[in-house]
């Protein structure tokens, strides 16, 4: 388990809290504890990194309120949603609102860790993937003005000798440019010089 990933617990129901992180507490999980949606989002930090469990029927604001608000701040923090009261159409609306799993009170402990280890799984995949990106713009930001208008040109499908003529250069000047950007880019191949290509115009 991740060192730096938390468990962030919004139910309204103390005692539920109090079970909840008193459970994960002992399994070495690192929680923080909201009586309210509210309290959350007058918390929230977009660095926060974990998982989200969150009731969905509390006073105020409900947990599918949470996740809409949570969804227009940008939140990628995966979210697990607990209820007392299985309702299918709650749930559907919970998955369609990106809810990574709907656990039913009483809790499994089993079930609600499996859940939470999913969840935490989810994010540093997303963590990594989000890496991985990052460190793809900053190589093609490395790229020369001429390189990019050779890579643009090849992932639109065009071959060396159409390139050529279109910005003025030698076939081989092509391929040197071609050469050169791909290994900057660390690709051997057009279809991974096309997923990289494809950041530059997100």
């Amino acid at each position: 388990m991740a060192l730096d990933l938390t468990v962030f617990i919004v139910d309204d129901d103390p005692a539920v809290r109090d079970a909840l992180g008193l459970l994960l507490g002992v399994r070495g999980y690192r929680t923080a504890v909201f009586s309210s949606g509210e309290a959350l989002l007058q918390a929230w930090r977009p660095e926060w990194a974990g998982c989200l469990l969150i009731d969905i029927r509390m006073s105020g604001m409900d947990g599918l309120e949470v996740q809409q608000r949570l969804a227009e701040l940008g939140n990628r923090i995966p979210i697990v949603i607990v209820t007392g009261h299985a309702d299918v159409a709650l749930a559907r609306a919970a998955f369609k609102a990106q809810a990574l799993d709907f656990l039913e009170k009483p809790f499994d402990d089993a079930k609600l860790v499996a859940a939470i280890d999913e969840a935490f799984s989810s994010e540093a995949r997303q963590r990594r993937q989000n890496r991985e990106r990052d460190d793809h713009l900053a190589l093609l930001r490395e790229l020369t003005p001429r390189e990019r208008e050779v890579m643009q040109l090849v992932v639109e499908g065009r071959h060396n000798r159409e390139i050529a003529p279109e910005l003025g250069i030698s076939v081989r000047t092509v391929e040197v440019h071609k050469a050169r950007l791909m290994a900057k880019l660390g690709v051997g191949n057009v279809a991974d010089l096309v997923r990289i290509a494809m950041l530059d115009q997100e």
